[in-house]
């Protein structure tokens, strides 16, 4: 499937680069961004060549990974725009390929993110918050960046303790330490820390959007987390399967949301800040959401025990719903609900 020649997804870019913002921020401006070709880091990727293309933005995009081919079959111009430059490296190692003796913006968007990763590697997913992190960080503090943005996770929170229905961006609930799933959420956690270093210790300017369970038609196809395997399994005409009870209530946010979400911190964040990109529309239990699913498709929900490996990379946390109140009043808006960023998401998947 080209995603390019899908009007539906090019209608998603385009709206996501109208998001009214301080644009000009980045005119004539170069940007890094670790994750390129992940499902947050390829939408961005077409956004910012879409503003290229249409105003002029002139924005030179550096787009890091490990995997050169991979990045030429997600975008297929890469040899013929200059304002596009794959970047091969990998972030667990200082970053000394990028030749310009200064980037403007930096964004670290790579990591694990999802269950049979955290399981089966768990080391890269925590040296790719921490290590990979303070790699992006030393670049940008040694390259004059203006600002930089670390992608963080709803999973910071934990579980949320009972006293709280959505978590705003100073809760803190309970991650036992001591387990192997917490790898990511701790991780994430000493990442935002060790953002504050930077900026106290180094006067760099840090901003921390933190993430919902994110989806849409840039997801991988590797990607083991419940929403991604419904979606799958609706695309192929197969029924839903649900590997729980289902009542896990959780935030949810389709990709050009969650982009133009991680553009207003970008753009118009407070140095330090973090925040949430969440919407209340997009709130649903796991159940309602195999449901919803399976309604598309016409399949049913069926029920299924995980097996030992992906038991192990499910999220202990069973509510986990996040106030987007404070980027709200940055003047984000979200332009989907769960139910149609799903029904756009299965649409354009399907060709």
């Amino acid at each position: 499937m080209n995603i390019f020649e899908n009007e539906l997804y090019l209608e998603d870019v385009r709206a996501a680069a109208k998001t009214d913002l301080p644009w000009n921020r980045l005119k004539n401006k170069s940007i890094l961004l670790s994750g390129a070709t992940g499902l947050i880091g390829s939408f961005l990727v077409d956004v910012l060549l879409e503003k290229n293309r249409t105003d002029g933005l002139n924005c030179k995009i550096y787009a890091l990974g490990r995997n050169e081919q991979k990045a030429r079959d997600r975008f297929p111009n890469l040899e013929n725009d200059p304002l596009l430059e794959f970047v091969s490296h990998d972030i667990n190692l200082p970053l000394t390929s990028v030749e310009a003796e200064k980037v403007d913006f930096v964004l670290h968007l790579a990591s694990n993110t999802h269950p049979v990763q955290y399981a089966t590697d768990p080391i890269g997913t925590i040296t790719t918050n921490i290590i990979g992190l303070q790699n992006m960080l030393e670049f940008a503090a040694s390259h004059h960046t203006e600002r930089f943005a670390f992608a963080s996770s709803n999973e910071i929170y934990g579980e949320n303790r009972g006293d709280v229905e959505l978590f705003d961006e100073d809760y803190c609930g309970y991650i036992d330490s001591n387990t192997l799933r917490a790898g990511y959420p701790e991780s994430k956690r000493c990442g935002e820390a060790l953002c504050q270093a930077y900026i106290s210790q180094k006067g760099l300017d840090v901003v921390i959007p933190r993430l919902t369970r994110s989806y849409g038609p840039t997801m991988l196809q590797s990607d083991t987390k419940a929403i991604s395997q419904f979606i799958k399994k609706g695309i192929a005409g197969e029924n839903i399967v649900l590997k729980s009870a289902g009542t896990q209530f959780y935030s949810y946010t389709y990709v050009a949301d969650a982009v133009s979400g991680l553009l207003t911190v970008l753009l118009k964040g407070e140095k330090g800040a973090a925040y949430n990109i969440a919407d209340e529309q997009s709130d649903i239990m796991l159940k309602d959401l195999a449901a919803l699913i399976a309604g598309f498709s016409n399949k049913e929900v069926v029920f299924e025990l995980p097996d030992q490996t992906e038991a192990a990379g499910f999220s202990k946390a069973t509510k986990a719903r996040l106030n987007g109140d404070k980027l709200k009043r940055l003047g984000w808006q979200p332009c989907y609900t769960i139910e149609s960023g799903i029904e756009r998401t299965m649409r354009i998947l399907a060709g």
